[in-house]
């Protein structure tokens, strides 16, 4: 899908109008606290591969020992009509197809998503795994060629814990969405519309779908431009099939497509993703236009230190204290709760446990609590885009 760039004329007046208001998409603004940095999870690889003509092999395998995920960049890909390219694990659990350069013509019908990094070519959706096999399916001898210049590997779990940091007060009191399916359906139900985000091969947030049609929801601080969108995959259903189980299904991977509305001031980006019936299946959430109350159950699910999806509704473990909102005003925007998070967890839903509607948007994590921005304060400035009634 060829991507769209939207900017709506009427905020560039409200900005003007009001310092907090969001920018129209690309537009800065006077920033807040800063937030903890976005962890880094991956690094880019250059390599020199091709495959088809002039005596290229057909079949290529991108390995790096160890990786969390291989994403594999095309610097060209020229496929005679009816040819096509596919990334793939070994075994074939993933596989993403493409029968043109989506960054030239629209992509053909039951194509897989892309990303963009400020170069020609695109990346295809990232594997699972240490290893990326790069097939080229022809008819014959007609002059199909595909050029790939980097790659990017997602690190080990080792390497995140040791150069990320974590925003648990005591015990951590996380524990796989899986596990909360008959327990606490409800929060099960609502976590289906969060997803994990991949920002430009090496970095990690959270998002979330809101409304009834096609948006979803993360941090500023995640997100900032059109550009930096470009670069984001948004994967679905990224959960453990059983509780503890430590067994993530590889989810449904799509590319971001639109900018739709961003504030600094308040920490939120409102965009649009490609192929969005694939990710119409997990449910979508909506928001609280009321203020936080002070001492009320809360509850966060998230992709914290990138791992399949977590919910946090105890302080530390299940039956004890619930979490909630400890601070329900934090200067202007925001308010302050003790679930826990980690980094990874930015871009988060905090869900009122009353309604299971948002609450405020998690942006930032210290003890004795954790920070979000609220949402009758971020929901008056995208109430013209989204559709809220449940």
């Amino acid at each position: 899908m060829l991507r769209r760039i939207i900017v709506a004329a009427a905020l560039v007046a409200t900005t003007i109008l009001v310092p907090v208001a969001p920018t129209a998409a690309g537009e800065s603004a006077p920033p807040r606290a800063q937030p903890a940095p976005i962890p880094t999870v991956g690094e880019e690889k250059a390599v020199d591969l091709e495959l088809g003509s002039a005596g290229n092999p057909a079949r290529q395998e991108i390995r790096h020992r160890g990786a969390a995920y291989v994403k594999v960049h095309f610097a060209r890909l020229k496929l005679a009509p009816g040819d096509s390219v596919t990334v793939a694990d070994p075994t074939g659990r993933e596989v993403h197809t493409y029968h043109s350069d989506p960054t030239l013509k629209a992509a053909a019908r039951g194509d897989a998503s892309f990303t963009r990094h400020g170069r020609t070519g695109f990346a295809a959706m990232s594997v699972d795994g240490d290893t990326a096999v790069v097939t080229l399916h022809t008819r014959g001898k007609r002059g199909s060629q595909a050029s790939i210049d980097r790659y990017w590997r997602g690190y080990s779990e080792a390497e995140i814990t040791a150069n990320n940091p974590r925003s648990v007060c005591g015990a951590d009191g996380r524990r796989d969405a899986v596990c909360y399916r008959t327990s606490h359906p409800a929060q099960y139900a609502a976590s289906r519309g969060v997803a994990r985000m991949l920002k430009n091969g090496g970095g990690w947030c959270t998002a979330w779908r809101v409304g009834r049609g096609n948006h979803m929801m993360s941090n500023n601080h995640c997100v900032k431009n059109q550009a930096e969108l470009d670069t984001m995959e948004v994967q679905f259903d990224y959960d453990c099939a059983t509780c503890g189980g430590n067994n993530p299904r590889p989810g449904t991977k799509v590319g971001a497509n639109a900018l739709l509305r961003t504030s600094p001031a308040l920490d939120f980006s409102l965009f649009s993703v490609d192929n969005f019936d694939q990710i119409a299946q997990f449910g979508t959430l909506f928001l609280e236009t009321r203020a936080p109350i002070a001492n009320e159950r809360a509850y966060i699910a998230g992709h914290g230190d990138t791992k399949p999806k977590r919910i946090s509704i105890y302080e530390e473990s299940d039956g004890g204290a619930f979490c909630g909102v400890r601070n329900p005003q934090l200067g202007t925007e925001d308010v302050g709760y003790s679930c826990d998070t980690s980094g990874g967890n930015s871009g988060s839903p905090v869900l009122a446990g009353s309604s299971h509607k948002v609450i405020a948007l998690h942006w930032g994590g210290s003890c004795p609590h954790n920070v979000g921005t609220r949402m009758d304060k971020i929901y008056p400035q995208i109430q013209d885009l989204v559709d809220n009634r449940p």
